[in-house]
This record gives structure tokens, sequence and C-alpha cells, in this order.
């Protein structure tokens, strides 16, 4: 009885974990009043009163309409924050909302690939961040002069948190936003994009005016408030700014200049900086770090690692300051390259800890780069998959960062091939700028350019708890090995040492003959530096 009792007991609260609500299927979803119209555009127009944490303004949203029969829409506002109107051609519009979700009614049907603008008035308190960027909200804070410091991170909890917003990853506005914030006098407010200037509202308040060229993901827009001093340059073309602390800018100067062998780095390996237009900025903020996009905040405390110790616990990354190269490298991957779903999240996750290997072996060399990764192996816990619950908002695990990255140095040592592997990557990040796509696109990419099936591969690695296990057995005279995976037919490359010499070996899911004669299990040595596996 007790035994049937447990197993009762793992099976409810297995349930319990798989349950979603409406709530996260109106978040995460895509319902018809989503997917019938286009986002085009954002201009976004409020206050910020650090006094009693508030926000009042509004949002004009351009749409184009991309259904027929369209007269209701959804948008997105958090249920604690005050819907005060909605316009659409002088009137009021009517509307319901149900938790998060906003659904505006029109007074007839709209047609098909109009173009459209509304102004969404809203007002309240936004939900206040226990711990950003890990949990999503507003960050209030002071600097050491008592001066009010304010960032806001809503990466996974969505940018409906603090403004009204098609909150998909599926629609970015294809024509860019502005963002317009006022603040009280004796303050910055720092957004994406590039500042067209500032203007007294003579009220005891400054707006700070931002515009933002290129599509951009709702939650990378973004507001950094404080007693900000400014400096940049121009560098190779781009233009490079840093909005820090006033009692930080000595350090910053100095810590900032790593910037520029990061950029010809990734721009090497990457392609071109994917938002000249908009510039590149990094922002001091009170909290670690986000890439929100040209505007990348920093709070690493001008320290190298990751707040002063080394990710990987090996010495491989204590040269570089973690938050500038990470933050940074998701301008190329999340920021131009963005997931469908946050349920894919690994796909901005894992390809930017696989940049920072990228920046590691451009100033120090393949050796230490393979040493960083080795490390990180350590940080994978393989507790649950990486890819998470699609449509409801879910992320998977966080081994997305470390797995992914590990195994996409798996792929490029199955590629076998350094030209080949650097020119698939960079044709990756250039095929799919300013992209949004999904993993089945990823897997049939680097398919398709190496020339082998991947997909088994992204598939054991994404979708089951389980890393690749190589096995080895000796059948008389012979040693055989074989894969040991949760998907079927699984087949993939991996390298060994025997007898001094290096040795590539195919093994499948069935025992077979390794090509080398052997004597002893201990006499091969898998290079695990190069291929994420248990052996």
């Amino acid at each position: 009885m007790k035994k049937i009792l447990i197993f009762f007991l793992i099976t409810n609260l297995l349930t319990a974990q798989e349950t979603f609500t409406r709530k996260d299927s109106l978040h995460g979803g895509l319902q018809p009043e989503r997917v019938c119209f286009d986002v085009q555009r954002y201009d976004l127009n409020i206050k910020i009163n650090p006094e009693d944490k508030s926000i009042v303004g509004y949002n004009d949203i351009t749409f184009l309409v991309s259904s027929k029969k369209v007269n209701k829409i959804q948008l997105d506002l958090f249920e604690n924050m005050k819907v005060d109107s909605i316009i659409f051609q002088n009137k009021k519009l009517t509307y319901k909302r149900e938790f998060n979700a906003v659904f505006i009614d029109f007074p007839y049907y709209l047609y098909l690939k109009s173009e459209n603008k509304l102004r969404f008035y809203y007002s309240g308190n936004p939900i206040i961040a226990k711990r950003a960027p890990w949990d999503g909200g507003f960050v209030f804070n002071k600097d050491s002069n008592g001066k009010p410091w304010i960032g806001v991170a809503v990466q996974g909890t969505g940018a409906s948190l603090w403004y009204p917003v098609k909150d998909s990853q599926t629609d970015e506005p294809d024509f860019g936003a502005s963002i317009k914030v006022a603040v009280p006098n004796g303050l910055i407010n720092v957004s994406n994009g590039r500042l067209l200037g500032s203007e007294d509202l003579k009220n005891g308040y400054t707006r700070w005016d931002w515009e933002v060229k290129n599509p951009i993901n709702t939650y990378n827009i973004t507001i950094n408030i404080g007693d900000y001093v400014h400096f940049g340059e121009t560098y190779k073309g781009l233009d490079l700014n840093y909005y820090v602390l006033r009692e930080n800018e000595a350090k910053a100067r100095i810590q900032f200049e790593e910037v520029k062998p990061m950029m010809d780095c990734f721009q090497s390996k990457f392609g071109k900086y994917p938002f000249t237009d908009d510039g590149y900025k990094l922002v001091e903020t009170s909290y670690l770090g986000m890439e929100h996009q040209s505007a990348v905040a920093y709070g690493n405390h001008y320290k190298k690692g990751y707040l002063g110790r080394d990710l990987s616990r090996t010495g491989a990354g204590d040269f570089f300051d973690y938050i500038i190269i990470h933050e940074s490298g998701h301008e190329w991957f999340g920021n131009s390259i963005t997931s469908k779903d946050i349920a894919d999240m690994w796909i901005h996750e894992g390809f930017t800890q696989y940049s920072e290997l990228v920046y590691i072996e451009c100033e120090k060399g393949y050796d230490q780069a393979m040493l960083y990764g080795t490390g990180l192996a350590n940080n994978v816990r393989n507790d649950k998959p990486i890819i998470g619950k699609f449509g409801v908002n879910q992320e998977g695990s966080g081994d997305m960062y470390p797995k992914g990255a590990l195994l996409l140095n798996t792929i490029r040592h199955i590629v076998n091939d350094n030209d080949k592997w650097w020119k698939m990557l960079l044709r990756y990040s250039e095929t799919y700028r300013y992209k949004i796509i999904d993993t089945e696109t990823v897997a049939d990419f680097f398919s398709k350019e190496s020339g082998v099936n991947l997909v088994p591969v992204f598939n054991q690695y994404l979708k089951y708890t389980n890393i690749p296990e190589l096995q080895f057995r000796k059948n008389k005279k012979d040693m055989e090995c074989q894969w040991k995976t949760d998907e079927q037919n699984f087949q993939m490359p991996v390298d060994a040492m025997i007898k001094g010499k290096k040795v590539r070996l195919n093994p499948t899911n069935s025992w077979a003959k390794i090509p080398e004669k052997v004597k002893d299990i201990k006499d091969i040595k898998v290079l695990t530096d190069q291929f994420f596996i248990k052996y």
C-alpha cells in the first residue's frame, strides 16, 4: 500500500508540474486574435515617477491586418496595470481583460492588408523584480549619492509587465520603435537606438527621446534612468556609446576597451554587427546584465569573469569581462536571430554561451577555448530537457546555456573541418539575420551545410535529459562500441586517442567493432573536450 501511495503522489506531482492554465496559453499561445495582425511600429511615450514607482502614458501601435474579417485583436498588459483608454480614429474602443490579455473590439471589420494605428493609454505601478534579471520586473534603486537609479529586465516574464504590447516573440515591430521617457530633471533616461534629443517639459520633468530603426524583440525595449555620464567613439565605422554612473567613469573607460577586440572577433566570425543604424551601447545597471538591443545592460562591477570569478573554474575565463562578452554576443544570437517561442530559448542562450568560446579562441587560441568548454560541462545539470513546452510561455532547462554551447562545440568537431565550421556559422548568422526561427530550422540548416544528418544529434541534446553515452565492451578479441541514447537510430562520429593516434569512431545504437586493435578499454581516451558525451 505504501508503494502504491508513493506512486500516486509522484504521479500527481508530475501531473501538477505539467499543468498549464488559460493564463499561460493566452501569454504564450497564438490565438486567432494574435495572428490576425502584424505589428509595424511601437511609439511609446511615458512618464516614470521614481517617488511612487509609477508609470503613466501611452503606446501608439501601428499594425497591418493579415487576416480576413478582423474586428478583434489581442494586446497584452499585466493585470495589475490599469487600462485608461484605447483610442482608434478619435473614438474609444471597447475591450475585455482576461488575465494579462486585453481583447480589443473594433466597430467594424478591418480591411485585409490595411495599416491601422491605435493609442493605448495606461498607468500603474509595475511589478518590482526581486532578483533581476532572473525574475522579471523593475529595479528601483539609488546610486551612492542617493539619486534614483532605475532599470527593467523582463525576458521570459514578458514586456507587457510594463507597457501595452503584442507580447509574443513571433512578432517584432518591422519598422522599429520610438521610446520617449520623461524623468525628473537632473536625471537621464537611456533607451534603445539613437538619442534624438531631450525636452524640458516645464513641470519638473525632462523627456528623453530615442529612436530604433531596426526590428526589435519586445522584451528588449528598455529604460535606464540615472545620473549618467556619457562617453564614446566611432570604431571602424561603428558608433560605440557608454552611459555609466558619474563616479565610475574612470573605471569604465578602462574596462570598456574590451568592446573593440570583441567586435573584431564577433564580426569576423558572425558577420557585421546587426544594428549599425542604432549603434552599440553599454549602459551601467544595478542588476547584473541583459541583452537589451543596442543598449546592453552592464552590471558586472568592472570585474573580470562573472562577478570576479571564472564561470568555467578552469582559469580560461578569467581574462575577460563576462557580461560585456556574453550580453553583446546576444546582439547576433537572440536579438538578430530570435526564437519563435521561449521554449526554444536555447537558440538565444546556447549560441551566445558558445560565443564565449569563440572569443577565447580569438584572443587565447583553440586549446584555451576547449579548456573553457570542458569547465562549462560541470555546470550542466541534466535535470530536464533544454526545450520547454510550446505555446504556454515556458522555457526549458537552464542547461540551455552550457549544454547548448557544448552541443555546438560537438557539432563543430563532427564537421571536423575548422574552415568549413566557421563558414557555416557565418552563413547561419547571415542567413537568419533579423529572422524569427525555431529548432527545426537550426537543425535543418546545419545538416544541409555540413552534409551530415544532424537532426538526431540536436534531438538527443535538446529534447532529452541525457547526453549520449558511448559504451565499450570486449567481444572475444575485438573491442566494440555503441551509443546509448533516447533518440532512435542515433549515429554520431566521435574521436579518440588510441595508441597515440587520433582515430575517428562511427558508433550507432548497435554494437560494432572499432577499427583498431585494443586490449583494454583504458587504452582508449575519448576526446571529451571536443565531444560532450558520457563514457
